[in-house]
């Protein structure tokens, strides 16, 4: 079988795209690595997402995407891409367990991932008290003292949802001024449970069998000091998921897809959106509207 068009990735762009095409009549297949939703389906509550006053919780906006690209035809497998064959007019998909898959058009839309620290003690305290997933691991930190790394919204949203759990948390930015929105750092610093550490860098995570301790540096004095927690979440950025692509696509020095604003990238019929293409604000709402285009770009291709 040759699909008009198959997603790579089953975050909002890719979801928004699988929406678009099938609504289309375009016969399309996503290919999901994991689950569906990517880092939303991980977020507690996402509250500038247009027309939900409330906000909603991230799985829940994740489901009701995926049960609407199904409802217009869209078909799902969950399998990792590892290999491509992109420069045929006929495209060439290959996951990890040899299956093939072919289409007219590709739509990539693998998102990006937690960066790290790079650290001492980073590595060895995965699960033993270093996380990148508030959502995930916050409630095993009931009434400890924890530390958030980071100055973005990601890093301020997540250090508020875990004051649910913490009894302390120290948000800690090696800038004197946060990067996030502010109504974020409005609720942050009106937050009891919050205590910000800014022009401060960690170090060094320690711990015997479990994490014990970081080492700060404040980066204006050099002064080193040391912070008995139990757990650190770290949110400092993004990697994007571009490595499976072998260097068929051109890229910018930090590895996201280069495309122009109808998502097209370096090679004709196929197509990059969301969180792995070079851009200026990544969000939901920017993700969903990437992916719009993306879909319309490929209609339009396979029209001509």
């Amino acid at each position: 079988m040759i699909y008009d068009v198959i997603i790579i990735g089953g975050g909002p762009s890719g979801m928004t795209s699988a929406i678009y095409s099938s609504r289309a009549r375009l016969k399309t297949l996503l290919i999901e690595k994991a689950g569906c939703g990517g880092q939303i389906a991980i977020t507690d509550n996402i509250e500038n997402y247009p027309g939900f006053e409330q906000g909603i919780n991230g799985f829940e906006l994740a489901t009701k995407m995926q049960t609407q690209a199904t409802n217009f035809g869209t078909e799902f497998i969950y399998g990792e891409a590892v290999s491509f064959q992109l420069n045929d007019k006929i495209k060439k998909v290959i996951l990890l367990d040899n299956k093939e898959y072919l289409a007219k058009t590709i739509i990539i839309s693998s998102g990006a991932s937690f960066k790290k620290l790079g650290i001492k003690g980073e590595q060895e305290f995965i699960g033993k008290g270093v996380s990148y997933c508030a959502t995930c691991d916050g409630p095993f930190f009931r009434n400890k003292e924890i530390v958030v790394i980071g100055g973005g919204d990601s890093a301020l949203q997540e250090a508020l949802y875990l004051t649910k759990f913490a009894v302390k948390v120290n948000l800690i930015h090696r800038r004197n001024e946060f990067r996030a929105a502010k109504i974020l750092q409005e609720k942050v610093f009106k937050e009891q449970k919050i205590n910000v550490i800014f022009d401060s860098v960690v170090e060094e995570i320690s711990g015997k069998d479990v994490l014990e301790q970081v080492t700060l540096k404040n980066i204006k004095t050099n002064t080193i000091s040391q912070l008995s927690v139990n757990g650190v979440f770290i949110f400092v950025g993004w990697t994007p998921n571009t490595n499976f692509l072998n260097n068929q696509l051109k890229l910018n020095k930090q590895g996201y897809i280069i495309t122009d604003d109808k998502m097209n990238t370096s090679i004709e019929g196929v197509f990059a959106c969301g969180d792995v293409r070079e851009k200026t604000l990544r969000q939901v709402v920017t993700a969903a509207g990437d992916g719009a285009i993306a879909a319309n770009s490929a209609q339009h291709y396979l029209e001509k």
